[in-house]
């Protein structure tokens, strides 16, 4: 049974930095791809970054320059460093992987119907 387990969200001040992991367990798929989302209450579901396993990795504009993606396939961990934290960038941050129908467009356009399998979500709160 695939299970993805976040870990790392927390409160910061605006211009501060967090790191987010994602620990994914008993995952089958060699061709796929993992990412973050993030969600406020009243909006929809953002991608904010992705990548796949040629390690190509694709951003929301939001946060080009100031988070980085990055995955530890010996450790089977997904992570994403966020720096220059802003306020809106507040949220419900989930991480994400592929199931067998892996859509590779999909996954450089962050859709979130392409991912089968979800963590529960950590919460991370910028304060101005």
């Amino acid at each position: 049974q695939v299970q993805l387990l976040e870990s790392g969200g927390g409160s910061v001040q605006a211009g501060g930095s967090l790191n987010v992991s994602c620990r994914i367990s008993s995952y089958p798929y060699t061709n796929n791809c993992v990412g973050w989302f993030r969600q406020t209450p009243g909006n929809e579901r953002e991608g904010v970054a992705t990548v796949n396993s040629g390690g190509t990795t694709n951003y929301a504009d939001s946060v080009k320059g100031r988070f980085t993606i990055s995955k530890d396939n010996g450790k089977n961990t997904l992570y994403l460093q966020m720096d220059s934290l802003k306020t809106e960038d507040t949220g419900m941050y989930s991480c994400a992987a592929t199931g067998w129908n892996l859509d590779w467009v999909g996954c450089a356009r962050r859709r979130a119907s392409g991912f089968g399998y979800w963590g529960q979500g950590t919460e991370v709160t910028v304060s101005s």
